[in-house]
C-alpha cells in the first residue's frame, strides 16, 4: 500500500516556482485578496471590484483566500483555498496570466440571514431580538478570518487535502 503524503500546512512554504495569476471578480461584491505568507498569517492585497482584475506574480506553494467586505467567505475557482498552477507561457516565453474566477459560494439559508440581520441590526440591539438563543449567539461571532484560517487548516489535517 503506498504511503499517503501528509497535507501541506496552510502558508506559504517557498519562493520557488513562479506563475503567474489574474484574480477575476465575478461576485458582485468587492472581494479582498489575502496571501498567507510563511508564517500563515494574512496579507491583504486590496480589494478587486466587481467584474475586475488583479494580476499577481505568485508563487506555487503560496495559498490565497477572499473575503467579502463583511467577512463574508468568497471562492476562488470554487475553492476556499486557492493553492497556483503551474506556469503558462505565451510563444515567445512571455508569461500567460491565467484566470482565476472569485465567485460567491451557495449560502445557507442560516449564513445568509445572519448576514443580513447584522447589516440591519446595531451590534448592541441583537439581545433584544426575540430570536432563538442559537441564532443570537451565531449573530455575536462575527466573521474572523484567523479563526476561519484555523478552521481550514484542521480540515486540511483530516481530509490530508487541498
Amino acid at each position: 500500500m503506498a504511503e499517503q503524503e501528509a497535507p501541506a500546512p496552510l502558508k506559504s512554504l517557498n519562493s520557488y516556482g513562479p506563475t503567474y495569476i489574474s484574480f477575476i471578480n465575478k461576485s458582485s461584491r468587492n472581494a479582498e485578496a489575502w496571501w498567507l505568507d510563511f508564517a500563515g498569517k494574512p496579507v491583504s492585497y486590496g480589494d478587486i471590484q466587481p467584474r475586475k482584475s488583479l494580476k499577481m506574480d505568485t508563487f506555487l506553494t503560496h495559498p490565497w483566500i477572499f473575503r467579502a467586505s463583511d467577512g463574508a467567505k468568497l471562492l476562488a475557482n470554487l475553492n476556499e483555498v486557492y493553492f497556483p498552477t503551474p506556469a503558462q507561457y505565451e510563444e515567445y516565453g512571455y508569461p500567460r496570466y491565467q484566470p482565476v474566477y472569485v465567485t460567491a459560494p451557495v449560502y445557507s439559508l442560516q449564513e445568509y440571514c445572519t448576514r443580513l440581520i447584522r447589516s440591519m441590526v446595531r451590534k448592541e440591539d441583537i439581545c433584544k431580538l426575540e430570536i432563538p438563543e442559537g441564532l443570537r449567539k451565531d449573530l455575536n461571532l462575527e466573521p474572523d478570518l484567523l479563526r476561519d484560517i484555523q478552521i481550514l487548516s484542521a480540515k486540511r489535517s483530516i481530509n490530508g487535502s487541498n
